[in-house]
């Protein structure tokens, strides 16, 4: 399997070969603080390898300290970017910052124990299928 991927600006795009193993949306507190949302949907892989194409001197990756959490990111537009972790030997990719389809589905929500107290029945709320219009719905 290959997949294709970039940031936001496309300054920082990648390949990822191999098949991933898991897909986790990880609400931890980290994870928020990480994504400013109410998770992070990430794609771990033990054996897939990771391929800078282009802007790999923009990667940036920060480490919390005492803590095996990390986050790569792109220094032009702050996208994440997909990191290895573990000493080498996981591949963690934010599952947003592929171009290519994934046909692996969500495993499971992890350390849901604490998760935000706002992000409870979110499937119940309005959808949309473009963006709603702010200004009008405020003012309603």
């Amino acid at each position: 399997m290959k997949h294709t991927g970039s940031c936001l600006c496309g300054s920082v795009t990648f390949t990822v070969e191999g098949d991933f193993d898991a897909f986790y949306l990880c609400h931890c507190s980290r994870c928020r603080k990480d994504t400013g949302s109410a998770h992070a949907s990430n794609l771990f892989s033990s054996s897939a390898h990771l391929h800078w194409l282009t802007g790999e001197h923009l990667v940036r990756t920060y480490r919390v300290d005492r803590t095996e959490h990390s986050k790569s990111f792109c220094a032009h537009c702050g996208s994440a970017l997909p990191t290895v972790q573990m000493d080498g030997t996981l591949l963690v990719v934010p599952a947003g910052s592929l171009d290519t389809e994934i046909s692996i589905e969500a495993s499971a929500h992890i350390f849901t124990g604490s998760r935000a107290t706002w992000d409870e029945e979110l499937e119940k709320i309005p959808h949309f299928k473009e963006g709603p219009h702010i200004k009008e719905e405020m003012t309603t």
